[in-house]
Order: structure tokens, then C-alpha cells, then sequence
């Protein structure tokens, strides 16, 4: 071999790639080690054999071609190998000493890692359709020098054209609804500006020119080293479906379940609204001696004129005017852009009507009396409405039936209840606060399971205040903290003193308390000190409270049922908001609101109601408690509906709870003389 040659053979047995040459009668006549360690075997194997014999697949006459190497005791795994195949020419050196027309030439390359990249981001390709076609979301591309957008297949479907469709975004913005146009374009000329991430909601119709959809859009910049921006990456995910559900749960948990009126949440996010937007007025409508209407006649009749009363409201409303049921027969209008005169000739139109309305179970006709405040620039929705709430107070104080427009002197009327807050300090001072329990019933033995602890105010001073008189002033201050804590500590000792482990309490926990971080550690050092078992120990949290306080309602109850304490969801189904929200909360238990159990032996509506709490109930491993149980007929209602546990005056009224610890014999049921139930005597603690 010529100098040339040993140059080749050197370069040749140092390379990476293997090459062999074969003799006139096909087998290998050299080999250099790249192609032996690709084979598996040492040199002295491969040479005088053929390659096609050592790797099937392999070529035996001149053509490339690709082939599949099976795993090998020297190397485990397969391996993907480019073979091709050469006429070898022995004049041009390349690795054997001699030739015929007959000696071939083979290059083979390991190319396992490349094809195993090329498949793998096909799999991935076909894995990212396949997701993006579940999940209903397509991606797109702007490349801003060409003004160009590229959109994946499925997000072309999503839109309702075929996939390969040549859209522009001329033709795409056509489709987009025109309110929401304005916002895409300014997300994206400021993502451009600073280069960071962005996201985006919208409305478009697709092809179709008919069919609307909603749209949740992410995307980031994509920018060259001078910070310049190259192109737009976004995704787009078809929210419609979730959009419509959350449209309709949000929905039942602003809206009052008797009238069908916005409830008290959506009242005040309304007018916070409204503040932001321009001056206007407010009413608060109170129906004049409801709870007579309630007591003599009953809560069916009381129902209807709550029904009546909403609709003889919103029939003389423009639609633009949001009027709402703040609870009990409270009701509140919203008037947009509306001067104080105006809105009171509307406070007037409205009382007209409401005392045109025919009798509705009644004695005498229905009036009512309206408080008339103005918003403006600086307020807040709780100043407005309280401002409100004093005028309707003077309406009240006036002799009913008429409209009152807001002054600053009303604010003497407030000297009243600063004097209920006098009254509530002085006797958490001096043990004037009292505890009242009211026993939770097992319906069908009539044992005492568990009592609800109600509080009362005991200081002897004229007029008596019942708690829905001074509950409301407490959960307007920080009072009501150091009363909550009261209750609790209270109720724990009570527990000490009586170690019987049947003896159970539930004590109320107010909104405010909710929002104090420290009262779940209070609550444990409480019991850790005092050592009672925590599951003798119940919290209950009204459904407003836990909807409008929810990451504080569920970090208490995640504090304290990790510990064993029990919590219950009280009134559960007032507003609907709790379904929303159950899967959320730590809770052990609910109550079923009263006004769902109060017809529920007379309406089919509210026994299927109720019928739908039980189950969801027993599906997620809940108690229940029927709430407002005041006559044999429901007791048989409920028990026929799987409800186990009631309270009520009927299962036995509240007595002071030095009565409950003396173990005296309590009044059987039944016993006590009916007497038509108020609000008064349903005030929770």
C-alpha cells in the first residue's frame, strides 16, 4: 500500500462511521473497528463473512438503504443503522490493497439517537393533537414581520373551519364580538411593548356566523437579542361550556330563592359598581308590620306577599334599575345616574303601588316605608347604605308608610344603637350575657343528641333586647369578636364541668369572627387547657357568612376539623351559594335552612328540595339537621325524606343552659303551648 493508502486506513480505522469491503464473492475482506463495534463482534469475526449474514436487512448489491439492527448480547436495545451500498473502486484507496469489478463498499452509521428524536417529536406531535382536540384548545402563531398567523388544525376546527383553512387575521377579527375586539388588541400591542406574558377572554362567532363561543387565550413574546419582537406564540382554549356553568351558578348565588331578586350579595357588588361609574341614588324598601302578617297568618301567606311585593316592584323598574331582596322584608333599588329628587318621586311611585296591591292574606292593606340616600365621588356602598338604612329608620320612627331622603341630622338616630352597644360591652363585662340551649332531636327516638347554644342579653335594663335586636349592632364592630369568644369559652367550660361525653354543643360563629386569623389557634388552646375532646365541640357557619368570607371559612374549618372539632354549614340552601361551594369546605355537617322545612309537609316543591339536600348529604358523608321543626307533620315529612336529626319548637324550645347542666327533667315535647314562631326567637348567637 502506497503512502496515500496508509493515510486512508489510519483516518479510516479512527472514524466513527463504520466501512467495510467485500471480495469478489461478497464476503468482507477488511473492515475497520467502527463498523466491528456497530456489528457487535471483533474484527477477526466480521472479516470472510458477508454483511447481509451479520446484519440482515443489510444490502447485497449496490442500493442505500435503512435498516432495523435486533438487540445483541454485546449491545442491548435496538439501534436504527443507515447501511448504503458502493461499486468499490480499489484505485481510489479508501482501505484495501486490491479490487475487482465485484468488491463492494459499505458505510454504516449509527443514526439511533436521531430517529428516536424524530419519532419521539412525531409521538409528541400526534400527542399534543390528540390533547389539544380533548381539551378543546388550538394553538396559533403571528409572525409579525410578514404579518402572517399560522393556526393549528384543531384550533381552525374549534372555529368552525376545515383544518388547512387559510385565515387572516383580518377575516378572524371579523369574528371576534366588537366589544371584546378593542381589549385583544391593546393585550396584545402592550405584550409587544414589554415583552411579557399575557392573557385574554373573548366572544366570537364561528363560521357558521351564528354560533358563539367564549375563548380563555395565553401567549408570550417571542423577541431576537436586541429585544425586537420576532413572533407571538398564544393558545386558545374553548371556555364556552364552563363559561355557561359558571354563568348559572353565579347566578343562583346572587339571587334570592323566593322572588327570584338579586340577593343582598349582588345588591352591594352592583352598587360598588355603580360608585365607580357616576353618581346616583339608593332606596331601601321595609314592609310595614311583616312579622304580624307572619305570626297571625302564617308563613305561606307571608311567602305569597314577598312574591307579590317583588313583582309589583320590578313591573314598574326600568330593567336598567337593579332592584334586590336584602332578606327577611327588606328590599333595596339601585338608581344609576338618578338626582335625589328624582329618586324620590320613584320612592313615592313605588309606595303607591305596593299599597294598590290586593290583599294578600293580610287584615289590613300593605304599606311600606322607604329610605332615600345619594351616591357620589368618595363613597363606599357601606356608607351609602347606611345612610339609607337611617332614613328608612325615620320612616319607621315617623308612623310607616311614607319616604324619607336622607339628612345628616339622622345621625342622632344613631345615639340608639350606639346605646345597644353600651349595653352589650357593659354586660360582657359583667356577666350580664347569658346562654340559652335549644336541643338537636334524633327524630325517630326523640333523644337528645346535641344542643345549639343562643345567646341572650340578661342585664335587666328597659327595653329588653332580643337577639335580633342587638346581634345585627355586635357584627357591625369588633364587639362581636370578643362575644364569639365569650360563647366558646363559656361552652368549654361547661363541658368540663360536665365530662359526660353525649353532652354536645354547637356554637355560632359570626362573619367578623371568620376573618380573625387568631381564633382557630384560640379555639385549640382552648380545648388543649381545658382537655376536652374536640368532636364534643361543634362550629356552625351561616352559608352567607362561608360564601362571603370562603378562603377564611375554609381555613378555619381546615384548622379546626383536623383536630376533631365538628363544622357545621348553617342554613344550608339559603341562597344556593353553598352547593358552589361544598366540595371546598372542610365541613362535617349541615342544616337545612328553615324555609325549605317550614311547607315541606304541605309543598311538594320543598320535600324535593329537601329530598336533594339529604342525598347530596349522605354523597358526601355529611350530617344534616332540619332546621325550624314546629309540628308533628313535618316530623313525619322529614323522617319519610331520610332526615334523622330536627330542631324546632315542636322538639323542644331553648332554656337557659344552667337548666340543660343542673340535668333537670326537660319539658317533654309537645308539652310547651304553642305560640306562633318570630324572627326574634330564631336569632342565632
Amino acid at each position: 500500500m502506497n503512502g496515500d493508502g496508509a493515510l486512508h486506513r489510519e483516518v479510516l480505522d479512527r472514524a466513527d462511521v463504520g466501512f467495510g469491503v467485500t471480495d469478489a464473492d461478497g464476503t468482507l475482506a477488511w473492515v475497520n473497528p467502527a463498523l466491528a463495534e456497530i456489528l457487535g463482534v471483533g474484527v477477526d469475526h466480521v472479516v470472510g463473512r458477508s454483511l447481509p449474514a451479520l446484519l440482515p436487512g443489510a444490502p447485497d448489491r449496490p442500493r442505500p438503504g435503512l435498516a432495523l439492527l435486533t438487540p445483541s448480547a454485546y449491545r442491548k436495545g435496538h439501534r436504527w443503522l443507515e447501511v448504503t451500498c458502493q461499486r468499490f473502486d480499489s484505485g481510489s484507496g479508501s482501505g484495501s490493497d486490491s479490487g475487482s469489478g465485484g468488491e463492494l463498499l459499505y458505510r454504516v452509521v449509527d443514526v439511533t439517537a436521531w430517529r428516536d428524536r424524530e419519532l419521539e417529536a412525531t409521538h409528541e406531535a400526534d400527542a399534543l393533537r390528540r390533547a389539544q382536540v380533548l381539551g378543546r384548545m388550538g394553538t396559533w402563531e403571528w409572525h409579525i414581520a410578514e404579518d402572517r398567523v399560522v393556526w393549528s388544525d384543531t384550533l381552525l376546527e374549534l372555529f368552525g373551519f376545515p383544518p388547512d383553512t387559510q385565515l387572516d387575521f383580518d377575516t378572524y377579527a371579523a369574528l371576534v364580538h366588537p366589544d371584546d375586539l378593542p381589549m385583544i388588541q391593546a393585550t396584545l400591542q402592550e405584550a409587544m411593548r414589554s415583552g411579557a406574558g399575557f392573557s385574554y377572554t373573548h366572544r366570537m362567532t364561528l363560521a357558521d356566523r351564528h354560533t358563539e363561543r367564549w375563548f380563555e387565550c395565553f401567549g408570550e413574546i417571542v423577541a431576537d437579542e436586541d429585544g425586537a419582537p420576532q413572533r407571538v406564540l398564544g393558545t386558545a382554549h374553548d371556555i364556552t361550556r364552563a363559561r355557561r356553568v359558571h354563568d348559572e351558578l353565579l347566578a343562583l348565588a346572587e339571587q334570592d330563592p323566593l322572588t327570584g331578586l338579586a340577593n343582598r350579595r349582588a345588591v352591594t357588588r352592583e352598587l360598588e359598581r355603580q360608585l365607580a361609574t357616576g353618581p346616583g341614588a339608593m332606596l331601601l324598601l321595609d314592609l310595614d308590620n311583616f312579622k304580624d302578617v307572619n305570626d297571625l297568618r302564617g308563613h305561606a301567606v307571608g311567602d305569597r306577599l314577598m312574591k307579590a311585593l317583588a313583582a309589583a316592584l320590578r313591573s314598574r323598574l326600568d330593567p336598567s334599575r337593579l332592584i334586590g331582596r336584602l332578606g327577611g322584608d327588606e328590599f333595596a333599588v339601585v338608581l344609576p345616574g338618578c338626582a335625589l329628587a328624582d329618586a324620590a318621586v320613584v320612592a313615592e311611585e313605588l309606595r303607591d303601588a305596593v299599597a294598590a296591591l290586593p290583599l294578600v292574606g293580610a287584615a289590613s292593606r300593605t304599606t311600606v316605608s322607604t329610605g332615600v340616600a345619594e351616591y357620589g365621588p368618595g363613597d363606599t356602598w357601606e356608607l351609602v347604605l347606611a345612610n339609607a338604612d337611617l332614613a328608612l329608620y325615620a320612616s319607621k320612627a315617623a308612623g310607616r308608610n311614607r319616604v324619607t331622603v336622607y339628612e345628616p341630622g339622622h345621625y342622632a338616630d344613631t345615639a340608639k344603637r350606639v346605646s345597644v352597644l353600651d349595653r352589650l360591652r357593659a354586660a360582657l363585662d359583667n356577666g350580664a350575657l347569658a346562654l340559652h340551649a335549644m336541643p338537636m332531636v334524633q327524630l325517630a327516638t326523640g333523644k337528645t343528641l346535641g344542643h345549639e347554644l343562643l345567646l341572650r342579653l340578661e342585664d335587666g335594663q328597659e327595653p329588653y333586647l332580643g337577639p335580633a335586636e342587638f346581634l345585627p349592632e355586635a357584627e357591625r364592630s369588633n364587639l362581636v369578636l370578643d362575644i364569639d369568644r365569650w360563647v366558646l369559652s363559656t361552652a368549654i367550660d361547661a363541658l368540663v364541668r360536665h365530662p359526660d361525653p353525649e353532652l354536645r354543643f354547637n356554637v355560632n360563629i359570626s362573619g367578623r369572627t371568620l376573618e380573625d386569623e387568631d381564633f382557630g389557634g384560640f379555639v385549640l388552646d382552648r380545648l388543649a387547657t381545658a382537655g376536652v375532646a374536640p368532636g364534643r365541640l361543634g362550629l356552625e357557619i351561616t352559608e352567607t357568612a362561608a360564601v362571603t368570607n370562603l378562603d377564611a371559612a375554609r381555613a378555619l374549618a381546615m384548622q379546626l376539623r383536623g383536630f376533631g372539632c365538628r363544622i357545621t354549614l348553617d342554613d344550608f340552601g339559603s341562597g344556593f351559594g353553598s352547593f358552589v361551594h361544598l366540595k371546598h369546605l372542610p365541613i362535617t355537617g349541615i342544616k337545612i335552612d328553615g324555609e325549605f322545612v317550614r311547607g315541606i309537609d304541605e309543598r311538594s316543591t320543598d320535600a324535593v328540595l329537601v329530598a336533594g339536600i339529604v342525598q347530596i348529604a349522605r354523597g358526601l358523608g355529611l350530617s344534616a339537621v332540619a332546621e325550624w321543626v314546629e309540628r308533628p307533620a313535618q316530623v313525619e315529612a322529614l323522617m319519610r325524606l331520610g332526615v334523622r336529626v330536627g330542631q324546632g319548637f315542636h322538639l323542644g324550645r331553648p332554656i337557659p343552659l344552667t337548666q340543660v347542666l343542673s340535668a333537670q327533667p326537660l319539658p317533654p315535647n309537645g308539652a310547651l303551648s304553642p305560640r306562633p314562631v318570630g324572627a326574634e326567637d330564631r336569632a342565632r348567637s
